[in-house]
């Protein structure tokens, strides 16, 4: 199939310095979902303050690794970015040579970072990158590609409570059930905007598997999941009054998201999508720390 002309994208693509490009690629805004999930649970493993070494390894950790993930999502997506109208303009912001290369160094420096936390983290870096790098390739064989995205966004509550404790528990796994449930939720509801071109290009979707209707059905009840998920972390990690509390912010914050996607309109969904999940996640963050450190 011959490329679109997407010469009237280069005025969108093109403006800015190399590095706001970069950023813009990534989609380095978006950190700001899984971090908060990541820094709560460090901070309930450290029950209160962890040190200030843990915790800028953590961040560099969580940084790199999304980086890695992003730019291997763009490279091995390069043609069909090119093919879909909602991310045509991402293949003229930078050249694949500088992806990839890009791709290596964001890749070394999380393997780096995570072995200078302690041995568990190092053995288990490989691993935990792989599974970030899978959910790329995931929409080749299966419809559930969604919850692949939520299993690799939930490595990061795992991976910052063993930063802390050189163990595993049972609480960030609880967590990182309720990080899948969320992340699969939303990305359900924003990949109804995917609807007509993956069907025409043939994509495992699940959103053309189910109907946009069920979709959001699905992304309802998902999202009820995290909720039970984020409750049950609350119990398991013995956090107070202040924490759940605050999961009454989270459930209105939810239900304002499924709200705003009723009409199906690229503003309704893109509302849902940067607001709501920005809150959820810095509501659980603070409530977290409030617990912890009041």
């Amino acid at each position: 199939m011959p490329l679109p002309d997407h010469r009237h994208l280069q005025d969108e693509a093109l403006p800015g310095n190399a590095l706001s490009r970069f950023l813009r690629l990534i989609r380095f805004s978006h950190t700001i979902f899984a971090l908060p999930f990541a820094l709560g649970a460090l901070v309930v493993a450290a029950n209160g303050r962890p040190s200030g070494r843990t915790l800028l390894l953590v961040l560099i950790c969580m940084v790199s690794a999304r980086t890695a993930a992003m730019l291997f999502n763009r490279f091995v997506d390069w043609s069909l970015d090119q093919r879909n109208p909602r991310t045509a303009a991402r293949y003229l912001l930078l050249p694949k040579s500088v992806v990839l290369v890009a791709l290596i160094v964001s890749s070394a420096a999380f393997l780096t970072a995570a072995s200078a936390i302690n041995l568990l983290t190092f053995v288990l870096s490989p691993l935990a990158l792989a599974i970030v790098f899978f959910y790329s390739l995931t929409k080749r064989f299966t419809a559930a590609t969604h919850f692949f995205l939520g299993l690799a966004l939930a490595v990061s509550p795992i991976g910052a409570w063993i930063a802390q404790r050189g163990e595993v528990d049972l609480a960030p796994f609880d967590l990182a059930i309720g990080v899948i449930c969320w992340v699969a939720g939303f990305d359900l509801i924003y990949a109804t905007q995917d609807f007509d071109f993956d069907r025409r290009e043939g994509i495992r979707s699940l959103v053309v598997k189910l109907g946009i209707a069920h979709s959001l059905r699905l992304a309802q009840l998902l999202h009820l999941l995290l909720l039970i998920a984020l409750v049950g972390f609350g119990i398991i990690a013995k956090l107070g009054a202040i924490y759940f509390c605050a999961m009454l912010l989270v459930a209105a914050a939810l239900v304002y998201e499924h709200r705003c996607v009723r009409a199906l309109d690229v503003a309704g969904i893109n509302r849902a999508f940067f607001q709501s999940n920005a809150f959820v996640s810095a509501i659980f963050l603070v409530a977290v720390c409030l617990d912890r450190l009041a």
